[in-house]
């Protein structure tokens, strides 16, 4: 499973396309009959967040990584689960990280999609695929997963299909715990690019519409806790554009800080200032840079650089931060 660490500073101990909207599918959390009597949230030590579910032995995103065994990821200690959210070409939000489905589905090997191959331009790089937005939902589940890397287990690719972000918030609502969700709005530029809904609303406001059930929360109050959610994205204008609609708990994630974002296209270094904390703060609660941002790697080795500053900075300016630990099996450190 890839974890991620988040401190949270905030209490007494250190806690690291013309498209028409389908219904909600998931029960809003007061329909949950057992719901008043799951095991809290615990806020002792760090957050595990389990990275697109587990995905170390489980093709990522999929029901089964994030629910297999009865919920796998959530039995192995995850007290939250993470997705990366996308859209069909029919307006479905669906949890897929890559926006070709080359790299961890068999699309490849369904005939009838050959002529769905594309080029498109994204954040000014030329990419050949089977773009998701040229598919509609029923099309995408009749594809299987596959793991992303040949170095994982492989006896369970095409067991599994893509899963909407409506079935990844009912695994955390059904958990026999209280389990928190970490949805990313992923690509919003392109998605808003490429799909387009009826009603004339945007990504960011359909990515709202499917959390709508969710009461609204302050980060660490007893409603948040009891249902706790982070929204994640690399796109500022993303998360300034939300905060007009919820006050859920922000987070902006960190690149590497010499490559620029996609919507306002600044470097990530600059998005790391101080000015820039100062008024992004306004609006999110924390950063989540990777490991490698704020410790270096070469050659399998740490690099005798380090942006650990990083860290002491987010936090002089109230900010919560997580770090990542991308395609790892475990991972559960974090800097003090």
């Amino acid at each position: 499973m890839n974890w991620i660490g988040i401190i949270v500073p905030f209490i007494a101990v250190s806690v690291i396309g013309g498209c028409v909207g389908r219904p909600l599918v998931h029960p809003a959390p007061s329909t949950i009959a057992d719901r008043h009597i799951r095991k809290p949230l615990q806020t002792i030590r760090p957050y595990n967040i389990a990275h697109r579910g587990s995905n170390g032995e489980l093709p990522e995103e999929t029901i089964a990584a994030y629910k297999a065994s009865f919920f796998r990821a959530i039995e192995e200690g995850a007290d939250f689960i993470e997705s990366d959210i996308l859209s069909s070409k029919d307006g479905v939000l669906i949890c897929l990280h890559d926006l070709i489905l080359d790299n961890t589905t068999d699309v490849a090997n369904h005939k009838q999609f050959a002529n769905r191959k594309r080029s498109y331009e994204v954040q000014g790089v030329n990419i050949t695929g089977w773009f998701v937005v040229d598919f509609t939902l029923e099309e995408l589940k009749l594809l299987r997963v596959k793991q992303r890397f040949g170095f994982r287990d492989q006896q369970y690719n095409g067991k599994f299909s893509l899963i909407t972000f409506d079935e990844f918030i009912s695994v955390a609502l059904h958990a026999k715990r209280v389990v928190g969700i970490y949805p990313e709005i992923k690509n919003p530029v392109f998605i808003n690019q490429h799909v387009k809904w009826s009603d004339g609303k945007k990504f960011e406001d359909k990515f709202m519409e499917t959390l709508e059930n969710m009461d609204i929360k302050d980060l660490m109050s007893t409603e948040w806790l009891k249902q706790p959610i982070f929204i994640q994205s690399f796109a500022p204008t993303s998360l300034t554009y939300i905060a007009n609609l919820t006050n859920l708990p922000k987070i902006l994630l960190i690149a590497d800080l010499t490559t620029r974002t996609e919507d306002t296209n600044q470097w990530f270094f600059e998005i790391t200032s101080d000015s820039y904390f100062s008024f992004i703060k306004k609006y999110v609660v924390g950063i989540g840079p990777s490991k490698e941002t704020i410790l270096p790697s070469l050659d399998n080795h740490l690099s005798k650089t380090s942006n650990a500053g990083l860290v002491a900075k987010a936090h002089a300016h109230g900010l919560q931060v997580t770090i990542g630990f991308p395609d790892v099996s475990f991972a559960s450190s974090l800097l003090p």
